[in-house]
């Protein structure tokens, strides 16, 4: 965790009032760092500017990594290291692989989905999340704004966040 930042936090009790404020707020020039909800709001995102998420693909590559994997390791296996003969049939037979292959394919892909989501989300074992309001679990919805990322000073800031109807305004420091 990143020592000595500075946060504007923006305290908004409307999601209708916030999502307004969002894209009133990146229009001014203004970069926000992060908005905290107790509940989804629809559009949010989009007002945020995030661009669509890539999850989906590594999902994919995770489980096209297990279907190979498990499809190598069962003919390697069964067909070349050690060869069986089980009831007269073929040594290397795609049909009794399929069960094991689509477990292992969903055990990679859902593994490895969760693993990567943790990495991109900073999300580790041994870290606690920054709180920059107590009540955004409840009933608030919070903007923070870093200061270091904004040619702003917080006073400029605050009356921004102010007019765009924020119900606070409040400094934080990590």
């Amino acid at each position: 965790m990143q020592s000595n930042k500075n946060f504007v936090v923006g305290i908004f009790d409307d999601e209708d009032v916030l999502l307004h404020a969002v894209e009133k707020i990146r229009h001014s020039g203004v970069r926000i760092d992060e908005v905290y909800s107790p509940f989804p709001v629809h559009g949010l995102d989009d007002a945020l500017g995030y661009r669509r998420t890539r999850l989906p693909i590594a999902s994919f590559m995770f489980g096209l990594m297990g279907t190979i994997l498990a499809l190598f390791t069962q003919t390697w296996m069964l067909g070349y290291d050690w060869p069986m003969d089980i009831g007269g049939k073929n040594y290397a037979s795609l049909p009794p692989f399929i069960p094991v292959t689509f477990e292992f394919t969903v055990l990679c892909a859902s593994w490895g989905l969760v693993i990567t989501f943790l990495i991109v989300s900073n999300m580790k074992p041994y870290s606690w999340p920054r709180s920059y309001d107590i009540r955004s679990t409840d009933d608030k919805h919070v903007m923070a704004i870093d200061l270091a990322h904004n040619k702003m000073s917080k006073d400029e800031i605050g009356r921004v966040l102010k007019e765009n109807g924020a119900s606070e305004v409040n400094e934080k420091n990590f």
